[in-house]
């Protein structure tokens, strides 16, 4: 006899796949919240399993992006560079005030919302911010642009350590802020590349806590595989500009009630 579980979880999956396939917006940003609200599962357990399955997905990814050269390592290089050791920071952190500690969970779920509620921001104003920013500010120099990447890694580092939220869409609209030059996909592919190996320290760093759940982990992508296939299928054939808003709501509205 099948379980609730044993349905419930792959489907879950399969509509997360869907859903990052058809936007391209990160896993983080539905399945932990979905996991924390939905399934109860306890917030550093659904961080520390979404991030083993990011990593998962994302290597996927990297490899498609790489073979069609739209990947720049370089910039992948310059994240690293903050978001290692801002991770390596953030797990100790984690780990000394203890994972499964009531407080903990707090600290979690809050992070959680605000990075939900940044991520909503990101997906509906981008293009204003960005357009904004390139004016008041203009295309940044060389060295500008290096330690500001840094910067950003660092942040991502600690967001998605905490949260698993943040190496998506905030990324990517950071990286179009300091590489204009740059085309889309290769920023996409980018941060694909940089969200694996940032994916599997933190992920690792949980597993390391007992905060993953390697049952759960194989069922989520048993469903995920597929919906990311179909998603990444139907993305050209469908229009983006309905879809995004929609998810942008959804987000804030499931960043609100964790926050708040």
């Amino acid at each position: 006899m099948l379980t609730f579980s044993d349905l419930a979880y792959p489907s879950l999956g399969l509509v997360v796949g869907l859903i990052v396939g058809l936007t391209g917006v990160g896993g983080g940003s539905l399945m932990t919240p979905l996991l924390v609200l939905i399934f109860h599962i306890h917030p550093t357990r659904a961080v520390g399993t979404d991030l083993l399955y990011a990593a998962a997905t994302k290597t996927v990814g990297t490899l498609v992006h790489s073979a069609s050269s739209t990947v720049d390592w370089r910039i992948v290089r310059r994240l690293a560079y903050g978001s290692v050791p801002a991770t390596a920071v953030t797990l100790i952190s984690l780990d000394q005030f203890g994972p499964e500690s009531p407080r903990t969970a707090e600290v979690i779920t809050f992070s959680l919302g605000i990075a939900l509620l940044l991520t909503s921001i990101a997906i509906l104003f981008r293009g204003w911010v960005i357009a904004r920013i390139a004016r008041l500010a203009g295309e940044p120099s060389e060295g500008t642009a290096l330690r500001l990447t840094i910067i950003t890694g660092l942040v991502l580092g600690v967001l998605v350590s905490i949260s698993s939220v943040g190496a998506g869409a905030l990324g990517v609209t950071a990286l179009i802020l300091l590489y204009p030059r740059s085309k889309l996909a290769t920023i996409v592919g980018s941060d694909i590349a940089h969200a694996v190996p940032l994916t599997l320290i933190a992920g690792l760093g949980h597993w390391q806590m007992g905060d993953v759940n390697m049952t759960l982990l194989g069922q989520l992508l048993i469903g995920s595989i597929p919906g990311i296939l179909v998603g990444s299928y139907l993305a050209p054939r469908l229009p983006e500009t309905g879809l995004r808003p929609v998810l942008a709501v959804v987000l804030a509205i499931v960043g609100g009630k964790l926050v708040f």
